[in-house]
């Protein structure tokens, strides 16, 4: 199956409303355990970059994880973010060491020139030009530091992602139902994200299937 590209940014407010109040507890879960896994331990005052942190669960999630790291949380949408610092507000242990910044892959302006480790979840498949995504992580990442990429899979046709929204988001608003198929429509396929690394100069970044509809992208800088 094409790819069919979906728009960029989440930026309308029902819309991102919708996104940030949905039940992504198992796949967020799932990836800041693969952060603990990969990543683990770093240094006290470490800065980690998350890219495309949406309403921010994940980012929080870590933070709260890993007490010795600040983290920088990235996003083109205004109103994705909002929920972000909504959400960090209500953590006040973490204001400290979490930051959402508004900003577009590849020339966002961050704090820091170079991270300790690079994240992502769920930003690839939004992005027209994918290779910003993989600039951005080839400049902002210190050498060796960790890098951890999750997005969506394409299934092989449309009637497999009309059934992976009726498992996965069955019970979910209609926009929200609608947002996941069109972004499983938008996904790459694995052997599409190997060839991306190969012309951005990431290679020897591994990637794999972690569920049936979710690819990692995993490495070190």
């Amino acid at each position: 199956m094409q790819r069919i590209p979906e728009p960029e940014l989440m930026d309308d407010e029902g819309q991102a409303r919708a996104y940030a109040e949905a039940d992504f507890e198992e796949p967020n879960r799932r990836f800041a355990e693969l952060y603990t896994e990969f990543v683990g331990t770093l240094r006290p005052g470490a800065a980690v970059l998350d890219l495309g942190c949406g309403p921010g669960d994940i980012t929080l999630r870590i933070a709260a994880a890993h007490p010795e790291i600040e983290i920088h949380g990235l996003d083109g949408s205004a109103a994705m973010l909002a929920f972000g610092h909504a959400a960090l507000a209500a953590r006040p242990e973490l204001a400290t060491r979490v930051s959402f910044i508004e900003g577009l892959v590849p020339d966002a302006v961050l704090p820091c020139a170079r991270y300790e480790a690079v994240l992502s979840n769920s930003l690839l498949h939004h992005l027209h030009q994918p290779e910003t995504l993989w600039r951005m992580v080839r400049d902002r990442a210190r050498p060796g530091a960790p890098v951890l990429v999750m997005d969506l899979m394409r299934p092989a046709d449309e009637a497999a992602a009309q059934a992976l929204v009726d498992e996965y988001a069955g019970g979910e608003p209609e926009v929200l139902r609608r947002d996941f198929y069109n972004s499983l429509l938008a996904a790459f396929e694995p052997g599409e994200v190997r060839r991306q690394l190969e012309l951005a100069g990431l290679g020897g970044l591994e990637v794999l299937p972690v569920s049936d509809r979710h690819l990692l992208v995993r490495g070190r800088a």
